[in-house]
């Protein structure tokens, strides 16, 4: 078993969660509510230029020019081409995209962040992997499921959504786990397991995404909203 597919299997339990959670079941019946899609697009707007900043910071520790290459097309993908699944939640939630941006990180995501960001600057191009991999995993299983369950047509309020996961997020996660399966088999047992203790943290925090924005998380004392 490839060390992609182990990491996979511990955290099916999560996966499993994700699936049922009412965040993705909203979207797949079309039943989410105007202030938890413009939530999820405020956070998810930080989060992503996140990642933007994780796969620079990524470049920066290849040692080779296909690694360099596999994370600068990730940026260009980030930039350029998941605006489109924000912007179908945008035109649900009947918002312009560029009035969400720019909005302080609520707690889960703030969290999930730093996670991250933290993996990346401590950790080696494997902890890099380990630690975003589960976002493009976990969205591209999702985006399969709903199309074979729900099979939705052009009518579907997020029809855009799911087509865009389902389809084009399978690249991503394809190249993410061969390289990661490369890493691991010159690791050390210690090098497995932190990234594995990684990879399912950031799983834990992609659930914990999803009910950040179906509970319209925040922080806990109120103070007065201010932009970035």
């Amino acid at each position: 078993m490839s060390f992609s597919a182990e990491l996979r299997r511990e955290a099916d339990p999560i996966f499993e969660a994700i699936f049922q959670h009412p965040f993705v079941k909203g979207l797949a019946s079309g039943d989410l509510k105007k202030e938890q899609l413009i939530h999820y697009v405020k956070q998810d707007f930080e989060y992503l230029n996140s990642f933007v900043q994780i796969y620079g910071i990524a470049i920066s520790k290849c040692q080779n020019r296909e690694d360099m290459e596999l994370f600068h097309q990730q940026i260009s993908f980030v930039l350029n081409s998941e605006v489109h699944p924000h912007n179908n939640l945008c035109r649900v939630a009947g918002v312009a995209y560029e009035e969400l941006q720019g909005y302080p990180l609520a707690p889960s995501a703030h969290h999930y962040i730093r996670h991250m960001l933290t993996a990346a600057h401590e950790g080696t191009l494997g902890d890099i992997l380990a630690v975003l991999l589960p976002c493009p995993w976990t969205y591209w299983e999702i985006g399969k499921k709903l199309l074979k369950e729900v099979q939705p047509d052009p009518s579907h309020p997020f029809y855009d959504w799911i087509h865009f996961y389902g389809d084009r997020t399978d690249s991503i996660t394809t190249a993410f786990c061969a390289r990661l399966d490369e890493w691991a088999k010159e690791a050390r047992q210690t090098e497995k397991e932190n990234m594995k203790e990684l990879f399912l943290l950031s799983c834990q925090l992609e659930y914990q995404f999803w009910e950040m924005a179906y509970t319209v998380e925040d922080w806990p004392v109120e103070m007065e909203s201010v932009r970035r």
